[in-house]
């Protein structure tokens, strides 16, 4: 990761991680016990790579990141919410989260999916009631009802029940890349898009930083599969789970070194998408090449 790129996205994150305080739900609000598990896994750390996208496409088209923040928070909101649902027994099982003891290893499973499942909810409770005044209202309702496809049965949910369904089986390429489109690469892209429309975009920009999420979507989960088998302590969850589960990956279908191969010309793809901006959309080139390199 470059100096600058590493400055950029700790910036970002810190602007991202003081908007969550804001918003979140105080602890010791009824039902403390709910808000505690809820800001439990929202401080629990992680990249905020889908909040700092919808920034990082806000500034693309030069405009500043406060029209947008509320409803970046809301992504990372979602992005958490399913995170606490996959780690249950019920899902993938799994101990360890973002370096720390999983939600229903703290609290319960039961507390776990209520966490989730109120995560969910404050997350278009938040874009519903806080639109900046330069956001056209119906631009936001087209930007929430995208949102909605893209975390619900048509995106990542819809996803999700097709990585249940795949376990233990091996799946074509075809299936594995639908798979991981839904799963993952959707809301990436929303989260490129959403930060584009609300900045006011053209329609020839908001294609291509559609199509630029996209490709970088499929490229992040690539280099997911590539971690599981080759990260480290880092990595800050459980290693080699999609082996202990038996699922079909990128590199269980093409190998190591080709899976690589395919996550880096996504990336050069993106990147190309991006030759109609200038060098305000920096940030998002140099973040499509940090997803295929980064260690964790």
């Amino acid at each position: 990761m470059s100096i600058h790129l590493k400055t950029y996205l700790e910036e970002r994150r810190r602007w991202v991680e003081e908007a969550l305080e804001r918003y979140l739900p105080p602890e010791k609000e009824w039902p403390s016990k709910l808000h505690e598990a809820m800001t439990y896994s929202m401080r629990a750390g992680g990249k905020r790579l889908r909040p700092i996208l919808a920034l990082a496409a806000c500034e693309a088209v030069g405009v500043p990141v406060d029209r947008v923040m509320p409803i970046a928070v809301a992504l990372e909101m979602i992005h958490t919410y399913s995170l606490i649902h996959d780690d249950l027994p019920a899902m993938d099982n799994d101990a360890l989260r973002r370096g720390k003891p999983t939600s229903h290893k703290v609290f319960g499973e039961a507390m776990a999916i209520l966490a989730g499942d109120a995560l969910l909810t404050e997350a278009f409770r938040l874009m519903a009631r806080h639109r900046h005044p330069k956001v056209d209202p119906q631009v936001l309702i087209q930007v929430i009802e995208s949102i909605a496809d893209a975390a619900g049965s048509r995106g990542m949910a819809g996803g999700q029940v097709v990585d249940l369904e795949s376990e233990k089986k091996k799946i074509s390429l075809e299936a594995l890349e639908k798979l991981h489109r839904h799963k993952t690469g959707r809301l990436i892209q929303v989260s490129v898009e959403a930060g584009a429309r609300l900045a006011g975009a053209t329609p020839a920009q908001v294609e291509a930083l559609g199509l630029y999420g996209e490709k970088i979507g499929l490229a992040f989960q690539i280099a997911d599969d590539v971690l599981d088998i080759e990260g480290g302590e880092e990595i800050g969850k459980d290693i080699g789970s999609d082996i202990a589960r038996e699922k079909s990956t990128y590199p269980s279908l093409l190998g190591i070194e080709e899976s690589k191969r395919l996550a880096n010309t996504l990336t050069e793809e993106a990147i190309q998408l991006l030759k109609i901006f200038d060098d305000q959309a920096d940030p998002l080139r140099e973040i499509a090449r940090y997803i295929v390199n980064r260690k964790s």
